[in-house]
């Protein structure tokens, strides 16, 4: 039934992606909408979102409001069958849900009911989890509680950050998605209702949450804290009034038992060494506020050496 009008709905190159395999796949996709484009980069230009410029790409009309009661009667018009959400960014209401004839799926990066919400990826990266998966469920009223009709586990590495899952669970969605939905659009699929005893909420990342708490977390807590917000959004630790994002690290299982907690104790082997309950942190690439990112060595040519000795608050 790839005649089905399907509506998307989706924002960044996790959404995109999906549209795209659509779009080859030769769905009819009738619209998409999208969060609305915003300002980017330093100098704030007004930057089309992923699916929006994939969308002009390809003829696909992008609605694209501040809120999805505005648009309504636009989703009306295109007599949907099917709308397929994939990372969109915003609750969608009943009132829009209730239009397609075939409902309303959501493709999301979890292993439902745990980490229902925006971030799954990040939560479960920076909670030290060893495995998640995609889940492609009914949309409902309440936020990721509809029924399951696909699901798949994937395995986390040790070291493996939120942007190199992401990339991952990106191609299992794929993957997914194009083994449920022709079964799904002939009616040959039948979902599973969620275990309502294994909820974990995953929300979006606070700004409070992107900073490492260097005096509260051990050396295993601060190292999947910080991988977990690479590279959206970015662990940051303030040292000496200076804010530093951090971008690739690795643990070193040695100590430095004079040294206090969040000491930066120097610079070896291209990283800088930070002191951590259970070990040494080492940060090979990072960025000084109002700096451009660098690598350690760099960093430690310039101003870094400056900060040997002072602690992260």
């Amino acid at each position: 039934m790839n005649n089905a009008k399907i509506i998307f709905f989706g924002t960044p190159e996790f959404g995109m992606r999906i549209l795209k395999t659509l779009i080859e796949e030769k769905y009819n996709i009738v619209a998409a909408v999208s969060q609305p484009d915003r300002p980017t980069g330093r100098k704030h230009v007004i930057t089309a979102t992923p699916v929006h410029q994939l969308c002009n790409e390809n003829g696909i009309p992008c609605l694209q409001p501040e809120k999805l009661s505005l648009i309504k009667e636009d989703i009306q018009s295109y007599q949907p069958d099917l709308i397929l959400t994939c990372a969109y960014g915003q609750f969608i209401p009943s009132s829009i849900l209730a239009i397609p004839s075939l409902g309303c799926l959501n493709i999301h990066p979890s292993l439902l009911p745990k980490y229902r919400g925006g971030a799954p990826i990040q939560h479960a990266v920076m909670n030290g989890d060893t495995e998640t998966g995609v889940c492609i469920q009914q949309m409902v009223k309440a936020m990721d509680a509809g029924d399951i009709y696909a699901c798949r586990h994937v395995s986390i590495g040790e070291d493996e950050t939120f942007s190199e899952l992401n990339e991952r669970l990106i191609a299992v969605s794929i993957s997914l998605m194009n083994e449920m939905l022709p079964k799904y659009l002939a009616g040959e699929l039948k979902g599973m209702p969620q275990d309502e005893a294994g909820i974990v909420l995953a929300p979006n990342i606070s700004a409070e949450e992107e900073k490492v708490k260097f005096q509260e977390e051990d050396l295993d807590h601060v190292y999947d804290h910080i991988r977990g917000l690479i590279d959206w959004p970015i662990a940051y630790g303030i040292v000496d009034g200076v804010r530093i994002k951090f971008f690739r690290v690795r643990k070193a299982n040695r100590m430095d038992e004079h040294a206090a907690v969040g000491t930066i104790l120097g610079f070896a082997d291209h990283a800088m060494e930070i002191s951590c309950r259970g070990g040494i942190l080492k940060v090979y690439e990072l960025q000084m506020e109002g700096k451009k990112r660098m690598n350690a060595d760099v960093f430690e040519n310039g101003c870094g050496r400056e900060l040997i000795g002072k602690v992260f608050a």
